[in-house]
C-alpha cells in the first residue's frame, strides 16, 4: 500500500476532513489532497511525523516500512526475515544490486 493510500485511509478511519488535517498539521487543504492522490511526492520527514503524530501511528507504518505491518505481502516479510539473517557482507552485495536495479529502472523509464 502506497503512502498516498495510507494517508487517505487514516483520514478517512479517523473522521477527519481534508481541511482538519490541513490545519493540524499546517498545510493547505489542496497540498493534503495531492498527498492522498500521490500527485506530491516525498513529503518532508517533518511532515511525516506530523501525521505520525495526528494520527498515532508510527512513521514506519506511515511510509510502510514497517515489515511487521498487517498489510505488508508475506513474500515480502518472508524476504525481510531472510535478509536479516545474512552477514554483512552478503547484505552489502544485496544494496549494490538493489542500487543496480533503482538505477536500471531510474534510466528506463520516460
Amino acid at each position: 500500500m502506497s503512502f498516498a493510500q495510507r494517508l487517505a485511509d487514516l483520514r478517512l478511519s479517523n473522521r477527519l476532513s481534508l481541511q482538519q488535517v490541513a490545519d493540524r498539521v499546517g498545510i493547505s487543504k489542496a497540498h493534503v489532497w495531492n498527498l492522498e492522490k500521490g500527485q506530491a511526492d516525498n513529503p518532508s520527514m517533518e511532515l511525516v511525523v506530523k501525521f505520525a503524530d495526528l494520527f498515532r501511528v508510527r512513521v514506519a507504518d506511515l511510509v510502510g516500512e514497517n515489515p511487521n505491518a498487517a498489510d505488508q505481502e508475506p513474500e515480502m516479510v518472508a524476504m525481510f526475515r531472510d535478509l536479516k539473517k545474512l552477514d554483512t557482507r552478503d547484505r552489502e552485495t544485496i544494496r549494490v544490486l538493489m542500487n543496480q536495479l533503482k538505477d536500471a529502472d531510474a534510466k528506463n523509464r520516460p
